[in-house]
């Protein structure tokens, strides 16, 4: 498959994760030229494709939204899964620089866990590994924020999150959740693992409502 045929199959999800990290189509239609840019420029074909194309979008969007969003009141809130008892923190930093010491599926089995509150055999069966692996992984990383504040910060975790679930198979997409425009994760089976509900005011993303647990549903209502 050609870089052009791949940068096309990819399109319609790269536009997707643009137009949710920036409410903007505009900006999307950009960032989404951009990526192609960056793509068609390097000197090696990237393998896999997709997630060289998805990593250079996600960087390209946190730096439109680190320039954009300098001024506190245009901070944005992230409702994250409910934490485990004395867990707390209001940003990601130091889970996602160490997130990035792992390797792709380690990466792959703490977000699942720790994000998306996946058991361990439904975390096992997504990945390919045994699970006693999946309740290991990751456990020497600081606990993960209950909620995550500014429009950076949530920009980072999604930079971080979605080429990491896109290695085993996790996709997000955008659909409606409840009453609530929003967007799912799901396995490759089509399973919901995980949903977001979007608040929206004046056009932008003010807060995501993000729920995760067995017997999930997209027409739950968000939780606020």
């Amino acid at each position: 498959m050609s870089r052009i045929e791949e940068f096309e199959k990819a399109r319609p999800l790269l536009l997707s994760l643009a137009h949710r990290m920036l409410s903007s189509a505009r900006q999307a239609e950009a960032a989404v030229h951009q990526a192609w840019l960056h793509y068609e420029a390097s000197p090696e074909p990237p393998v896999p494709g997709r997630a060289f194309l998805t990593t250079a979008l996600t960087d390209i969007c946190l730096d439109i939204l680190r320039r954009a969003h300098t001024r506190p009141d245009r901070a944005r809130t992230a409702q994250l899964p409910a934490q485990r008892p004395g867990e707390a923190g209001h940003t990601p930093a130091a889970a996602l620089m160490l997130l990035q010491q792992l390797g792709p599926t380690e990466r792959a089995v703490f977000i699942l866990r720790e994000v998306l509150h996946c058991s361990p055999a439904q975390t096992a069966a997504i990945v390919g590994r045994p699970e006693t692996a999946c309740r290991t992984a990751g456990t020497t990383l600081p606990p993960w924020p209950r909620r995550i504040i500014g429009a950076d910060h949530i920009a980072e975790v999604f930079a971080a999150i979605v080429p990491a679930l896109d290695h085993v198979g996790v996709t997000l997409a955008p659909q409606q959740v409840g009453d609530r425009p929003g967007a799912v994760f799901r396995d490759r089976h089509g399973t919901v693992l995980s949903t977001l509900a979007f608040d929206i005011r004046d056009g932008r993303i003010q807060t995501i409502h993000w729920r995760s647990g067995p017997h999930l549903s997209t027409d739950t209502p968000a939780q606020t």
